[in-house]
């Protein structure tokens, strides 16, 4: 079958783990305090990779019937990997991996990896049909060591050779899962063992493609010299050899072994500074298999591998460092570059905007993140405000019943102090959620709870949206704009820093002047301090003018945001209507959060004990759905229109 026919171009098979990451860099892993949860396992984090490279990538694994067997399934679909050989284990844990960072060269690792399930796979998981439809298959060391999974990866090979497809093998040695050594030394990269040897050469003869450190050629080739290891592997195969050599790139053979490694094919290496070596392997034969998979030179991917793994060896985490093809690209077209990699800002944002998860082209959201404004209706009610959350449920079910199944166009705006019972409710919802920082009408802008910002964030889900109102004119007493200014500039960082996503809502306050461009130079103003938000929220204008100063503004600052909603200041219904028919034509603007146009005269006969709950959730779905509507609407017929 022609390579093109496929509708995969890989399918890794083997391990599958949960990372936790020590935070703490510089100790012992011994005294790290926290950690960080991330995709893990050589054959998973190479999948994972290639898919951000523009690969089509499956995955043979098991998991367990477990939070954390979801968890790696549900990122790896996120990441774009095919999950039709992801499969549940009732019997067995998900495999666990506790690492740190102790120092440029030592990084302890403790596998618990005890019956765990994705070494319970079986060749009767190998569904031959699948696998002949790829291009080529990786299988790797780990998955040699015991007879089920030997026998699987032996199968999955065979089925992809017999299809026309191709073999790579990563050696991925690791000593302590052959039982070479203490449980302790997961870090250990070479035990030298004459029954490894011999069962890792049974699987030669299939290979196209072999890659290893030196240390893994030393334990496939039976020697501790490279030269020598390297022409016991040929004696066995013809498969393109790799050798990975760290800081100095790697060397391919495709032919015979020359007298030297400096004989073999390369490509340039990059030198950046080491932070954490974990993954960059993995990074490597992603990096190489994009190039090998296409039909490029040896030497394209060589460079290409070397690339990945040069950017993955200055981050933190293995999956989650791995690069996407926009950032391959920026950063090989790159003359200079900081040898502290991760201090590279721009490459920094590339990496963060191409691996945010999913698209957002089309949103409308139900904003009810206030507090002060429902504070106030209870004042001029006589409500009980203990009753403020469960409004807010409400407001998710009308959410609910005006998305129907189309959960993923459709958000909510909910804050942690009213909202918190909302929030966790849509945690099992596809729903694109964000929650207010700031505290309500504060200028100079203040943030809500702690004022640390990033220590507040630790305890946000991840998957919240951080919203930050900021009360902003490019022309304020200049005492007040670079007090609020350092605000953004600490909270933008702490966004980064914990991986929450920034939506900045910006409002010029009353009674100073503006003109079309005055929104759009406040823009400016803040991407020129270094404050990127992936989303910013913005007054209801109608001039088509300061439209185009906006957007233009927006996409020669950051092409990579993903643009703007429109907020609603509790304007009635008929100007926000003619607001969307002015920004319809407008790209950059991708839907609106509003609010009080919407929930604020519902909210008060309801507080008011007038109408129930059934009529409030009716009355919101109503209202909701006439924005939603014209909205869509209207875009359809710009987008037509064009």
């Amino acid at each position: 079958m022609a390579q093109d026919s496929k509708t995969l171009d890989l399918i890794a098979v083997g391990r599958s783990s949960v990372d936790l990451y020590g935070q703490q860099v510089g100790g012992r892993l011994e005294d790290m305090a926290s950690f960080a949860k991330y995709l893990g396992g050589s054959p998973t984090n190479t999948a994972a990779g290639g898919a951000r490279l523009g690969l089509k990538t499956g995955l043979l694994t098991r998991v367990g019937a477990d939070h954390m067997g979801r968890f790696i399934r549900e990122q790896l679909a996120r990441e774009g990997v095919d999950v039709a050989g992801v499969l549940s284990d009732p019997d067995r844990l998900t495999a666990l991996v506790i690492l740190g960072i102790r120092d440029r060269v030592n990084f302890p690792l403790i596998f618990y990896r005890e019956n765990c399930a994705d070494m319970a796979l079986q060749p009767s998981d190998v569904d031959e049909a699948w696998f002949a439809q790829a291009g080529a298959v990786l299988i790797n060391g780990t998955h040699l060591s015991q007879p089920n999974v030997y026998e699987t990866s032996l199968k999955a090979a065979r089925a992809v050779k017999k299809a026309g497809g191709r073999v790579a093998f990563d050696i991925d040695y690791r000593p302590v899962l052959w039982g070479l050594t203490g449980k302790d030394a997961g870090e250990n990269r070479f035990v030298a063992n004459q029954q490894v040897t011999a069962k890792l050469q049974e699987v030669l003869t299939l290979c196209d493609l072999i890659v290893g450190t030196e240390e893994e050629i030393h334990i496939l080739g039976g020697s501790t010299d490279t030269l020598a290891a390297l022409r016991a592997i040929r004696q066995r195969s013809g498969a393109l050899l790799v050798c990975k050599r760290g800081p100095d790139g790697c060397v391919a053979f495709p032919d015979a072994i020359p007298d030297s490694l400096d004989q073999g094919v390369s490509a340039r290496g990059f030198k950046v500074e080491v932070f954490n070596v974990l993954g960059a392997g993995d990074a490597f034969m992603a990096g190489f298999l994009r190039g090998w998979l296409r039909h490029e030179r040896v030497e394209t991917c060589c460079e290409w591998g070397n690339a990945c793994g040069a950017i993955v060896v200055s981050r933190h985490g293995c999956t989650p460092a791995m690069p996407t093809w926009v950032e391959l690209e920026a950063f090989l077209g790159e003359r200079e570059r900081p040898f502290r990699l991760r201090e590279d800002a721009e490459l920094e944002h590339i990496h963060w905007a191409t691996t945010r998860e999913r698209v957002y082209d089309d949103l409308t959201v139900l904003a009810v993140d206030h507090r002060s404004q429902f504070l106030d209706l209870i004042a001029e009610t006589g409500g009980d405000p203990g009753r403020i959350p469960h409004f807010k449920t409400l407001a998710l079910r009308a959410v609910q019943q005006a998305a129907g199944r189309d959960e993923a166009r459709f958000g909510l705006l909910l804050d942690g102090r009213f909202g918190f019972d909302a929030l966790a409710q849509a945690a099992d919802h596809d729903y694109w959620i964000a929650r207010p920082i700031e505290l309500p009408k504060s200028r100079p802008l203040e943030f809500e709870s702690s004022a640390d910002v990033a220590t507040e964030l630790t305890e946000w889900p991840t998957g919240q949206v951080v919203k930050c109102l900021v009360f902003y004119h490019p022309d304020d007493e200049i005492e007040l704009r670079e007090r609020q200014e350092r605000q953004l500039l600490r909270l933008f960082d702490a966004c980064r820093k914990t991986r929450h996503e920034l939506l900045l809502e910006l409002i010029l306050p009353a009674g100073l002047e503006s003109d079309s461009g005055t929104v759009a130079r406040a823009i400016r103003r803040l991407y020129a301090l270094g404050v990127r938000p992936d989303w910013w929220k913005l007054e209801p204008l109608t001039d088509a003018a300061a439209w185009r100063e906006i957007e233009i503004a927006i996409t020669e600052n950051d092409p990579l945001c993903r643009g703007v909603v429109l907020l609603g200041l509790s304007a009635p219904e008929a100007e926000l209507l003619e607001s969307f028919e002015v920004v319809a034509p407008f790209p950059i603007v991708k839907g609106f959060a509003v609010g009080r146009t919407i929930f604020y005269d519902v909210a008060r006969e309801w507080l008011a004990n007038r109408i129930d709950d059934e009529a409030a959730v009716a009355a919101l779905v109503g209202k909701f759905k006439v924005l939603v509507d014209a909205w869509r609407r209207l875009r359809g017929a710009a987008e037509k229109a064009a």
